[in-house]
Parts: C-alpha cells; structure tokens; sequence
C-alpha cells in the first residue's frame, strides 16, 4: 500500500508507535517478550517513517506487540492508541482488542 508519508494515519501510526515504545522503555519490570514488542515496534515505526505498507503486514506487527505487552496495565493506554492508528487503514486490518485485567 503506497499512500502520501504526509497523510495523517501514518503520523498517527509514527506517533503511537512512538508513545508505546516510551512508555515500554519507562517500565522496567521484567517483560517476558520485551524483545518481541521492542521488535515490532521499530519495524512499525520504519514502515510508518517510510509511508508504505501492506495493512496485513501493519496487522501482523500490532498482533505480536499487543501479545506482548497486553497483559501490561500500565501499556493498555498506548497500546490503544497504537491499535487505533493501526485501525486507520481500514480493510484487511485484523482487529485487536485491548482488555485490562482486572483490578485485584
């Protein structure tokens, strides 16, 4: 999918990959798959920087992070967001939803 870098949902895909990546870098407790989301989350922020890719591929990635990090309370918001930008591009985006667990 080759789209205009300028448009607005690969900003909003540059900026929530960012913010996760931030707030993932802010959470020091052990992560299992740390190395999974700090992956995913480089490659989604080259393919969103270079303005061209696949929706499935952008689906995929999403999918690894939100495996990753889902679990993390404090990464729910930011990985919303990065859902949601994800979301932008329309058909042939896998649907991921965020579930907090539940407050002990």
């Amino acid at each position: 999918m080759d789209i205009d870098p300028r448009d607005e949902r690969w900003e909003a895909l540059v900026a929530a990959s960012s913010r996760l990546r931030t707030a993932l870098d802010a959470y020091r407790a052990p992560l299992v798959d740390r190395g999974v989301a700090e992956h995913e989350l480089a490659a989604l922020h080259r393919m969103a920087a270079g303005g061209a890719a696949d929706p499935a591929a952008l689906s995929g990635r999403l999918l690894l992070v939100a495996s990753a990090v889902g679990s993390v309370r404090v990464l729910s918001p930011a990985l919303a967001e990065l859902r949601a930008a994800v979301g932008k591009f329309g058909p042939g985006v896998t649907s991921v939803t965020v579930i907090a667990p539940p407050r002990r």
